[in-house]
């Protein structure tokens, strides 16, 4: 994954690693960058999402919700991690406008799809390292691989160059971007702050578009679950709209505050991704020999892996119904939300790597 991510969070380690994670953590648990969330996904929801519904639901076409999550995924995450709206979701006329305004953010989003899905191939081939042949060679998908990660690593550069340039001219505080958070850290290179922000737009828009479309896919099997969101919908909305019709609570998206309330809501994303978890599985390798607690060694050298789809479907770890889709599981008797050890619910991961933006999915 180097040739893609470089030394972004997800292929650093020690002091590098340390440094790109602390300042992540720091910068996720400030409200200004939970309020710029909140926003660019009320408006990607207002302005696009239930629009492009509404057209499909009065033509009566069949719409691949799939790919409409992943192009709602995308453009959010790309407006909060450098203020860029790619606009994938957009329609035609605002689409053209868009991407012109974002000067390539079009082709910027097909070199990312491509790049990010040849890079996990590299894992699949039956003969393991056939891929570093392929790129010594420079034909087939290794090709497109360095021609769709040279655009997105140009496009990401240009535009870092461009907000350094903003920043010097103008006061910090207008930027609530993540890239803009990390322009004012230690190490400012061009080439660190992209390895940065292109690891962070792949977990951003791979886990996020994943986790709806699995929860909407449940959903449809469970029409008492999806009852029971909209009531605390229009429960939490009439507690602090004071009267709002029960069409205009509808139509109104949450605030940030108001989904903090919503308890039953986040015990149903909950146990979606239990079921199916945005990484199903997980793997590392070990840098120096070791001994695990329970006495099992660990040689240098091997790749330790776990399995996060397996762990939620365990009967010993969530009893005989643990194939039922039942958010109940998650609400205490007073039916507030009652999180779990991260490492029994390993959606998330767990230990000092855990998911810095693990309240997203809740929040989108």
């Amino acid at each position: 994954l180097h040739d893609f991510l470089g030394r972004g969070i997800f292929n650093s380690d020690g002091d590098q690693w340390r440094a790109q994670r602390k300042t992540a953590s720091f910068e996720f648990n400030t409200r200004s960058l939970r309020t710029f969330v909140v926003h660019n996904v009320q408006r990607e929801i207002r302005s696009r999402l239930l629009p492009l519904l509404r057209r499909a639901a009065a033509s009566g076409a069949v719409l691949d919700l799939q790919d409409v999550l992943e192009r709602f995924a995308f453009d959010n995450v790309c407006r909060v991690a450098f203020n860029v709206d790619p606009a994938c979701l957009a329609d035609d006329d605002e689409g053209k406008t868009a991407a012109a305004a974002a000067k390539g953010g079009s082709g910027f989003a097909a070199a990312f799809r491509d790049a990010t899905s040849i890079s996990a191939a590299r894992f699949r081939y039956a003969v393991p390292g056939i891929w570093r042949v392929k790129k010594l060679l420079g034909v087939g998908s290794e090709r497109r691989l360095r021609e769709s990660i040279s655009t997105v690593h140009g496009f990401a550069t240009g535009i870092i160059r461009s907000r350094k340039k903003e920043i010097k001219e103008s006061s910090p505080s207008h930027h609530q971007d993540l890239l803009s958070r990390f322009v004012a850290g230690e190490d400012s290179s061009d080439e660190f702050l992209r390895d940065i922000v292109i690891s962070f737009v792949l977990a951003g828009r791979e886990t996020t578009s994943s986790a709806l479309t699995w929860f909407f896919w449940l959903l449809s099997f469970r029409p008492d679950v999806e009852r029971k969101i909209l009531e605390e919908i229009r429960t939490v909305r009439g507690n602090r709209g004071g009267g709002r019709g029960e069409e205009e609570t509808e139509e109104e998206t949450l605030g940030f505050e108001e989904l903090r309330e919503m308890q039953y809501l986040h015990a149903a994303i909950t146990e979606s991704m239990r079921l199916y978890p945005p990484v199903p599985a997980n793997m590392t390798w070990c840098r120096k020999d070791d001994v695990l607690p329970d006495g099992t060694l660990v040689g240098k050298g091997w790749f330790v892996s776990y399995n996060a789809y397996a762990m939620g479907r365990m009967t010993g770890v969530w009893g005989e119904d643990c194939l039922e889709y039942r958010p109940e599981r998650w609400l205490d008797e007073a039916g507030q939300f009652r999180a779990e050890s991260p490492f029994r619910y390993p959606a998330f991961h767990a230990g000092p790597r855990i998911c810095w933006g693990k309240r997203w999915p809740t929040s989108r």
